[in-house]
């Protein structure tokens, strides 16, 4: 392995991942995986990631944009990429050198893509983006007469296929799945008048992490796992019990330097923390540049030789303190968990979440940017 330029990592456990991809590929049954890699995997590194599932049998990965497309490009993969993000036209040369899947919501973008295809002497695949509820792209439900007759137009362009509609959940994750269901009505009858227009739908895919594990009935060709790749659920509000799960993701860090120190001392900018005792400080080379969230500082801790330690003031950019008091022999260059478990303590990305006012996505999103990636337990699929 590397040497490490800092004490400080975010530690990936392929064989979680593997674990993982294998219970999810049970859960959706026939329906072929479109593994979720945007965000360099939530965090946990693309490439890597893309390794395990493509050793499980993925042979599509869904990405936000088209540099993160070009990233897994020049790692070598060769898979179908799909990208979820619309692109202008401005970039249709560099989605067809690529030779990426981009959403489409309207003819001239599509015939930008086919104009683009042609230069490079490529076929290129579409996906049709139809809005049920998310608001986000896509052509509105009600407008299907229109989008089917793009659609065909779309198929009659040069170098250019509509594989496929997709749509994306907004509330599959909250316990009233009411909105979900109307959702699922609305991309059904979306679908089905396309086809009734002549406009045939080859692919659907609806399906996110919560909708994988709870609405079945939306599974169709192939499904979206995103999250749940990375064994976080999507919200407090889904049956845990549908889908058995291990996060991916640690960060460790070790102790740069510790301080005894009287009371009436402080820590940290803004003086939050002020001894009420003699105390022993120690300094964490982590901070909220490494995705260490600055509103956590008043609920943070670590595990430190097996005990729980508050911060102690005020997370820096680079660096925060732990007062390590009650954690008797700690040193100089010992280990502290920041998220994770020993096997009896566990500070989890959604605690992390919960006392900052976020959900667990934007934990390991944040953690995956600075912070050198170890990964470790590499995995074959069975």
């Amino acid at each position: 392995m590397e040497k490490l330029l800092r004490p400080a990592r975010v530690e990936i456990d392929l064989a979680a991942l593997d674990q993982n991809i294998k219970n999810i590929r049970a859960k959706a049954g026939k329906a072929a995986l479109i593994g979720v890699i945007k965000a360099d995997a939530y965090g946990h590194g693309a490439v890597a990631c893309a390794e395990v599932l493509r050793r499980n049998g993925c042979r599509t990965f869904a990405v936000a944009t088209l540099e993160e497309a070009a990233h897994l490009r020049a790692s070598g993969a060769g898979e179908e990429i799909i990208v979820l993000g619309l692109v202008p036209d401005a970039y249709a040369d560099d989605a067809a050198r690529l030779d990426v899947i981009p959403a489409v919501c309207s003819y001239e973008n599509a015939a930008a893509f086919s104009a683009a295809a042609q230069r490079c002497g490529v076929l290129m695949q579409v996906l049709a983006a139809v809005d049920t509820g998310m608001g986000r792209i896509g052509y509105q439900p009600e407008e299907v007469e229109k989008a089917a007759a793009e659609i065909q137009a779309m198929n009659r362009l040069p170098n250019l296929e509509v594989a496929g509609v997709f749509s994306h959940m907004s509330t599959a994750d909250c316990a009233d799945k009411s909105f979900s269901r109307l959702q699922e009505q609305r991309f059904n009858a979306f679908v089905a008048g396309l086809n009734a227009r002549g406009a045939g739908v080859k692919m659907r895919t609806l399906a996110n992490s919560a909708s994988i594990m709870e609405i079945p009935s939306v599974l169709f060709e192939a499904v979206r796992p995103g999250i749940i790749l990375y064994g976080l659920y999507p919200s407090g509000e889904v049956d845990r019990s549908q889908l058995a799960l291990k996060p991916v993701m640690q960060v460790k860090a070790n102790i740069v330097h510790i301080k005894d120190v009287p009371a009436g001392f402080s820590v940290g900018y803004g003086r939050r923390f002020i001894s009420d005792r003699p105390s022993r400080i120690a300094t964490v080379p982590v901070g909220y540049a490494d995705g260490l969230p600055r509103p956590y500082s008043q609920a943070a801790q670590v595990i430190v030789r097996g005990k729980l330690a508050p911060a102690a003031g005020n997370i820096c950019m680079d660096q925060f303190m732990v007062d390590v008091t009650d954690v008797p022999g700690v040193q100089t260059g010992d280990e502290v968990i920041i998220m994770g478990s020993d096997g009896v303590n566990t500070i989890s990305a959604d605690d992390i979440a919960a006392a900052t006012g976020t959900i667990n996505y934007e934990i390991v999103c944040a953690f995956g940017q600075r912070l050198p990636k170890v990964y470790l337990n590499g995995a074959a699929s069975d």
